[in-house]
């Protein structure tokens, strides 16, 4: 996640259509991928990903999203999941992630929600509503008297040069994009070589953006 810079953020509820954006992003150069539970039977969408990643993607770290308990998480990690991301805090998921050694992102507001959220073992938290909570200057502001802590912003993130610019200056370790990654009628249409092409732009723009 740290390495690329980019998690992207994607849920659709026909598993043909996410195997193709999931090799999209791949060929891509994305080695990362955050399929969220937002529909009924996500969790057997998930699972098939899942076989087929390991089977035909090999180096791609396959995660689940939008969890917010416990026993759904559990879930996704027997189906696979090689990471968990929440939109909230929610300890008892930093319980069942530490058990069985999975990377646990929660969605944090506030500073003590990320202290709390360190404090539970989450290595990178995510800011999520990303604009809504502080936008770049809120990450600004946290990474002043605790420049230690790994953050990711999820929502109000764009593929736009000016805007990762933003808040990889502002000290993101890697950032969440979802429908800008994904724009609706490319996925309607079946536009997956667009999108491959949109990911590798947006890779290339983070890229020179760390090294600066």
């Amino acid at each position: 996640m740290v390495e690329s810079g980019l998690v992207p953020v994607f849920y659709h509820s026909d598993f043909n259509t996410c195997k193709k954006v999931l090799k999209a992003c791949y060929d891509g150069g994305l080695r990362v991928f955050e399929y969220t539970n937002r529909g009924n039977f996500a969790i057997e969408i998930f699972s098939e990903l899942s076989k087929y990643s390991q089977k035909e993607l090999p180096g791609m770290m396959l995660g689940a999203g939008s969890l917010i308990d416990g026993g759904t998480a559990s879930l996704f990690i027997q189906s696979g999941a090689r990471f968990i991301v929440s939109p909230a805090l929610v300890p008892e998921m930093a319980s069942v992630c530490n058990k069985h050694n999975i990377l646990w992102t929660p969605g944090c507001g506030t500073v003590s929600e990320i202290v709390h959220a360190m404090e539970l073992g989450a290595d990178i938290v995510k800011i999520f509503p990303g604009t809504q909570v502080g936008g770049p200057d809120f990450v600004k502001a946290v990474k002043g008297p605790m420049p230690w802590t790994q953050i990711m912003p999820t929502g109000g993130v764009t593929t736009e040069k000016e805007n990762l610019k933003a808040w990889f200056e502002a000290g993101v370790c890697c950032v969440g994009i979802g429908s800008k990654l994904f724009p609706k009628e490319w996925v309607a249409k079946g536009s997956f070589d667009k999108i491959e092409e949109l990911v590798k732009n947006t890779l290339s723009i983070i890229h020179q953006l760390k090294v600066a």
